[in-house]
């Protein structure tokens, strides 16, 4: 291979695949060790700083990766860029739980079953205010450091909106010198990758770890016992007291692994804790001697299945079976991991809840409230009474959603099975608190059977949604209205017999992931003007309203939406094939695919736009490009054939000429933090649709809002709060609330009848119905119509179509005077400072966990970069 001289020379790929790019050109110089002496020799013409950087990097490139200039490839350099920025979390990261430690702070354990961080080295450069000395260092190596980030894989640790939550929490702990730590499972694989093929989602392994992480230190002296089956020794002890002791079972190891989260500017660095599951042995030496080399690491595999993959379909009875064993393995080693700590400082559990606040995102970690009962009782010898005070003034419960079906339960008898000893503690916990329910409401019986966490029927079910209210201290919900549904419609007797136990903590984001990370053009104009705070303060963004009417401010902003839309059109036509119109308004609905979500209500306004335009070649429509994006899980059926849904409109509606390039259809797929990286800064229209009263809050919302997204949606979760922040007129809303969409159930809601007295809705109905949209499958698409039509529409897709056809009309027409759309997009931002995620930990910090900044100096922090 020939040998380039030129320094800043831009990198060539050798293969698409980023894994292979090779970077081919060199620092100048006769061979690696002058050119490195160069570097070492070099004057520090960027300061410090800069000099560090380039000892660091050319240090791992050649003693952790083992590699020199002219050998290494892409991923090569996308380690030791990671290494490198390692080394300046690691110090601040130890510093950070040595001060929890001598301070013996309370501290906040977030236990989430995922954790959607995205691409961590980003993030850290972002946060360590490196990135221009970085990417001067690697320049001179020939490369790009945006070529580098790319190359990361983002951790298979969450699906949705739930792991993101979780993720810019951690990043608002750590950004407001919270003493918090984040427990999750780390999955080797994620939920999957997703293709499309012949218009349907195909999925695939995400296989994450392939290539190894550099950001996890794995700590094989925090290990674990995990015990599952067995049976129940109940014995007298020496003091008269019934004890319990869970015996004969089998056991899984729990090993830690820690990923640094460092908070802005990295005053502080909290940790992740990831458990991966380990057999408690290698394989049976028995099975081993006699050839039975299958038998002998069955039992092997079969433990570490337990941290394989993230959310496995649980349509199966061993599907069931596994995903229990997951939700149980996190909590019961995150439990013994925080035991651990708290005897580090105590010796009286009397003091548990003054140092320790449990917060459960969502049901998934609910066992915590048995399992802390089964160490405090039996392990370390309590009394109920005691243990139960302890209990619920430690744990507090998130609940993330409204609809029924996913309100977690597991059968009685499984739990029995895999978790006997803590069925036996929940029917005592339900025993307790049925009595004290009956002594208030004596004869009550239907009151009774709502409120017990065990539903009667053919099959007993553990409720563990009642679980968790009844072990817990406070009980969120994420948005106003939300918490409001749970209150009055969803928990209203428990809400009525625990008063002040339910309370409100409206999500909010990271705005420096979404916004300084994310938009950094924008980031930066926001930040010349008004200058940095905002970044710590989302508030400061109230000061961007007086430049609304500032033309040059208006146009500069302009200019940025107009390069985000040139650069994800770019994508589009290199990913999906499809060249879209970057001046057409991009209307962009991205988010997890589900009928309450209604994707559904969206492609009947594509149709129906699409019918105008083939009726009417003067039709004066304003260009639109569509963007979707998001995956369905693989057993909802349904769901994934929406997406086949929209792929096959798009099939028809991109190809036809009549339309002359007015409307754009796209489907985007494997939609995660780093494509809605891409899509968000350039969306124009945030579609934000679901049914009034089942979205709890949703936080796209918020993420389109910052970036400068005009809003399309129902008065549902956080919607309701945005438009009051941003002002009415500012707001496209649309369709029934959440108290007429209850009545109208009530009443008996007719979806037929909407469809007849329509009759843009009915053709659009027709043809999806009829095979216009699938040629070669005239029934394809059936079932989606009468699911509407005949099966209820339970979502309410029918009755708003008019109402959202008629609000899309408004949007088109403000969408043609670029001024007033660009007063208003700047008016959204400005009014968002409500929804940081910093304001949210806030809140919880002083309302709920009741824990203080632990502010430490940034002495040990190098200068922000030149």
């Amino acid at each position: 291979m020939k040998r380039k001289t030129e320094t800043a020379a831009k990198p060539s790929r050798t293969a698409k695949n980023n894994d292979t790019l090779t970077f081919m050109a060199r620092p100048a110089g006769p061979g690696p060790k002058t050119a490195f002496t160069a570097i070492r020799q070099e004057n520090n013409s960027y300061g410090p700083k800069t000099e560090s950087i380039k000892q660091s990097f050319a240090g791992h490139l050649k003693y952790t990766i083992g590699k020199d200039a002219f050998s290494a490839t892409g991923r090569d350099y996308f380690h030791t860029v990671a290494y490198t920025v390692r080394d300046y979390l690691i110090d601040k990261w130890l510093e950070t739980h040595r001060s929890y430690h001598y301070d013996d702070a309370k501290r906040v354990y977030y236990i989430s079953m995922e954790f959607l961080i995205g691409k961590t080295l980003e993030n850290s450069i972002v946060n360590l205010g490196i990135e221009s000395a970085l990417s001067k260092v690697v320049k001179e190596y020939g490369a790009d450091l945006n070529e580098i980030i790319s190359i990361e894989d983002e951790a298979g640790l969450g699906n949705g909106g739930l792991g993101r939550l979780a993720a810019c929490f951690l990043d608002s702990m750590a950004s407001m010198d919270i003493p918090g730590y984040g427990y999750g499972i780390r999955f080797e694989y994620g939920m999957f990758r997703q293709q499309i093929k012949d218009g349907r989602q195909v999925e695939h392994p995400d296989n994450w770890l392939r290539y190894g992480n550099p950001w996890e230190f794995p700590r094989p002296e925090y290990i674990y016992p995990v015990k599952y089956r067995g049976r129940i020794h109940e014995f007298t002890d020496e003091k008269g007291a019934r004890r319990h002791e869970w015996v004969d079972c089998e056991t899984v190891m729990a090993m830690a692994y820690d990923i640094p989260v460092p908070g802005y500017r990295c005053t502080t660095v909290n940790n992740l804790r990831l458990w991966s599951a380990k057999s408690s042995r290698d394989f049976n030496l028995e099975y081993f001697n006699h050839g039975d080399y299958i038998k002998a690491v069955e039992d092997k595999n079969g433990a570490e299945r337990i941290s394989k993959i993230l959310y496995p379909n649980d349509n199966s009875p061993g599907g069931k079976t596994l995903r229990l064993m997951q939700e149980y393995f996190l909590v019961s080693a995150t439990l013994q991991d925080i035991f651990r700590r708290f005897k580090n400082h105590h010796a009286s559990f009397s003091e548990l809840p003054d140092k320790v606040a449990i917060q459960l995102n969502d049901t998934h970690p609910s066992l915590a409230v048995p399992e802390l009962m089964r160490l405090l009782v039996d392990t370390e010898g309590l009394g109920w009474d005691q243990a139960w005070d302890i209990t619920v003034r430690t744990i507090s419960y998130t609940n993330h959603t409204v609809l029924p079906e996913a309100l977690e339960k597991w059968p009685v008898k499984l739990l029995e099975e895999a978790l006997p000893r803590h069925l036996q503690i929940i029917h005592e916990i339900n025993h307790r608190f049925l009595k004290e329910v009956y002594s208030r409401y004596p004869g009550d019986i239907d009151r009774l059977k709502r409120m017990s966490v065990i539903e009667e029927g053919d099959e007993k079910m553990v409720r563990m949604a009642n679980l968790s209210i009844v072990g817990s201290y406070r009980v969120n919900g994420v948005a106003a209205i939300h918490s409001e549904i749970l209150k009055n419609d969803i928990f209203p007797d428990f809400s009525s017999f625990y008063p002040g136990k339910f309370t409100n903590k409206t999500n909010g984001i990271s705005q420096r992931v979404w916004l300084k990370k994310a938009n950094k053009p924008l980031s930066s104009l926001i930040s010349a003007r008004i200058g940095p705070g905002w970044v710590t303060d989302l508030f400061e963004l109230k000061k961007l309203a007086r430049f609304s009417e500032d033309k040059a401010f208006c146009a500069q902003w302009r200019g940025i939406k107009a390069a985000n839309k040139e650069a994800l059109g770019a994508y589009i036509e290199k990913t999906a094939k499809v060249k879209v119109n970057p001046a057409s308004l991009f209307d962009v609905h991205v988010k997890r695919i589900h009928e309450y979500k209604r994707q559904l209500l969206n492609v009947l306004h594509i149709v129906t736009l699409y019918n105008r335009c083939r009726e009417n070649p003067l039709y004066d429509m304003t260009p639109r490009t569509f963007i979707f994006s998001g995956k369905a899980a693989p057993g909802y059926g349904t769901a994934k054939k929406i997406i086949h849904l929209i792929n096959a409109v798009a099939g028809i509606v991109n190809n036809d000429p009549s339309v002359g390039g007015r409307l754009k259809v796209v489907f985007l797929p494997d939609y995660n933090v780093s494509l809605a990286e891409r899509i968000i800064p350039a969306a124009d229209l945030s579609e934000q649709i679901s049914t009034a009263g089942t979205e709890a809050s949703g936080t796209g919302c918020m993420k389109l809002a910052l970036n400068g997204a005009l809003t399309i949606g129902t008065l549902d979760g956080a919607n309701i709060e945005m438009r009051e922040e941003i002002g009415a007129k500012n707001f496209f809303a649309f369709g029934l609330s959440a108290a007429e969409v209850v009545e109208l159930k009530k009443r008996g809601y007719d979806p037929y009848s909407y469809c007849s007295s329509d009759p843009e809705l009915k053709r659009a109905l027709d043809m999806i119905g009829g095979g216009f949209f699938s040629p070669d499958n005239l029934e394809e698409f059936r079932d989606i119509v009468r699911s509407l039509t005949d099966w209820g529409d339970n979502f309410m897709v029918l009755a708003d179509y008019a109402g959202y056809v008629k609000c899309q009309e408004r949007v088109s027409g403000l969408y043609k005077d670029p001024d007033e759309w660009t007063r208003i997009s700047i008016l959204n931002v400005a009014s968002m400072g409500k929804f940081s995620s910093d304001r949210t930990i806030r809140e919880y910090a002083e309302e709920i966990w009741g824990v203080k900044s632990q502010q430490r100096g940034a002495d040990r922090l190098p200068a922000a970069a030149p």
